[in-house]
């Protein structure tokens, strides 16, 4: 399921491709209730968690909810537009894009989209995100920090990626009970999530290695992974950890598997 960097990513997108214009949108599939926004102007597209809107006025926002199969294809004009299970079609200007297999294609009216935001919890790439929300939720837990991070109800956006190699980066043993977090640890991995999501707005993938862990600096092979970009743990079991040199572990967490590094997340 791609993380909150990539939504934030397509909004930024479809803002410049789409914004301040009208747009032709369609639903060949038939899924999706198209007519109530086709030939309106595109206000802005704008990201919250894991969660895309495009935003065509007070009483008609189109909500996308990727899940773990949708996925957007973006084109230049002119060109022969294809057929297929497609969800929406959206053909603007200069480009048309395509969208698939959502779990989520739906057209909400501001209440409707505030009733949803209202049900998520601080998304670290928002500027007027508030961490003390999310400290206050995971500390009023048992649960395992490394669950409550994947909570959408606690932190907006954060995935399976972020959310191992976080912990690992500060240290934290995955399955330390949320309460038992202290004030001082969660602003410093707040601060340092906030500069990895920025980060993989940028580049469009993920890179949570620090400088001196980098294949050309320690002469390791770099990388190859269809996610890309260089991690700690993330999908690197039984693998050396970069620092340590203990094999990466991984498990099974609330139906997610979870990796870590045994000595450095002691």
């Amino acid at each position: 399921m791609p993380e909150g960097h990539t939504l934030h990513r397509l909004a930024r997108l479809h803002t410049k491709r789409y914004g301040r214009r009208p747009v032709s949108v369609s639903s060949p599939q038939g899924r999706f209730s198209a007519a109530v926004v086709d030939g309106r102007v595109l206000r802005r597209a704008e990201a919250f968690g894991k969660h895309l809107f495009h935003v065509y006025g007070p009483d008609a926002i189109v909500h996308v909810h990727l899940g773990l199969y949708g996925t957007f294809t973006e084109q230049p004009l002119p060109t022969t537009l294809p057929v297929g299970q497609v969800r929406m079609r959206m053909v603007g200007e200069t480009h048309w894009t395509d969208l698939r297999g959502p779990t989520r294609c739906e057209v909400l009216n501001v209440a409707e989209q505030r009733e949803l935001l209202s049900r998520l919890g601080p998304d670290p790439l928002r500027r007027n995100a508030d961490p003390s929300v999310a400290y206050a939720r995971i500390t009023r837990s048992k649960l395992p920090v490394a669950a409550l991070l994947m909570e959408q109800k606690v932190l907006a956006g954060v995935g399976n990626v972020y959310r191992a190699e976080l912990l690992f980066r500060h240290g934290v043993n995955p399955m330390l009970p949320g309460r038992d977090l202290g004030d001082v640890l969660w602003k410093d991995m707040w601060a340092d999530l906030v500069d990895l999501m920025r980060a993989g707005v940028r580049k469009g993938r993920i890179d949570t290695v620090r400088d001196e862990h980098l294949p050309r600096v320690t002469g390791r092979a770099p990388r190859v992974d269809r996610h890309g970009g260089e991690v700690y743990v993330y999908r690197r079991t039984d693998l050396p950890c970069l620092v340590c040199g203990t094999p990466v572990r991984k498990t099974e967490l609330a139906a997610r598997n979870l990796y870590w590094c045994p000595t450095c997340q002691a």
